[in-house]
């Protein structure tokens, strides 16, 4: 249960090593035959049939160990990724996050994925260099004067995103943003606690970079706007 990386990887090796042999001796006999199946494709497509059986069982076992169900995800989303960017792989085809998408582990993926965000942000809002800025010495890269944590914060947001963005329906894609807005919220809440803190030297270094963390968020959340 603590190896998910071992079904999947042995699965992307056999497609990788069979690609050849299908494309060069299975296909040419499947166009004779005035065939349209494209037998790279079937023979991937039923490799992933058997991985969505093999997480159908697993997951059970360890939907309620934080640390298990994290690590499953994070390898089925690296599974899905070179799946379609190397082997050329359908969308329309059956998926690991169709399983994903089930009520249950998708509830459960929101939870964790919720829990260890909050976890990022209390870590880098307690470092020593939270509202310092990683660009402070090149003048050219730091004109919005950016504090380590509104990047940290931003990065953290386009990292969910990226995970939740091949989900197949619309409706667990918007409980994914709703869980990014409530982020957001969270980390506005934060600032304006640090912002009181540091009222009596409105002129000072870390009330300046608090409203440099805020441009800098609504700026870029300005720029994501056109992302549907």
């Amino acid at each position: 249960l603590n190896k998910p990386e071992w079904y999947l990887t042995q699965v992307l090796m056999w497609i990788g090593n069979h690609a050849k042999f299908l494309d060069d001796k299975i296909q040419p006999i499947l166009d004779k035959a005035g065939s349209s199946v494209n037998a790279g494709l079937e023979f991937s497509r039923a490799l992933v049939m058997l991985i969505l059986e093999k997480l159908a069982a697993d997951i059970p076992f360890l939907l309620y160990d934080d640390t298990l169900f994290c690590h499953l995800v994070d390898e089925v989303l690296l599974f899905e990724r070179e799946l379609y960017s190397v082997h050329g792989y359908l969308s329309s085809f059956p998926s690991c996050m169709h399983i994903l998408s089930e009520e249950s582990c998708f509830q459960r993926w929101l939870t964790v994925e919720k829990k260890f965000a909050l976890q990022k942000m209390d870590s880098m809002l307690s470092s020593e260099a939270a509202w310092v800025s990683q660009y402070k010495d090149i003048s050219d890269v730091d004109e919005m004067k950016v504090p380590d944590c509104a990047e940290t914060f931003m990065t953290l947001l386009l990292v969910i995103t990226d995970r939740y963005k091949n989900l197949p329906t619309a409706s667990r894609k918007l409980q994914f943003l709703g869980l990014q807005k409530e982020l957001v919220d969270d980390f506005r809440i934060r600032l304006t606690q640090v912002m009181k803190e540091e009222s009596r030297d409105s002129l000072g270094f870390r009330y300046c970079a608090i409203l440099n963390a805020v441009n800098y968020i609504a700026a870029v959340l300005a720029d994501w706007a056109d992302n549907v």
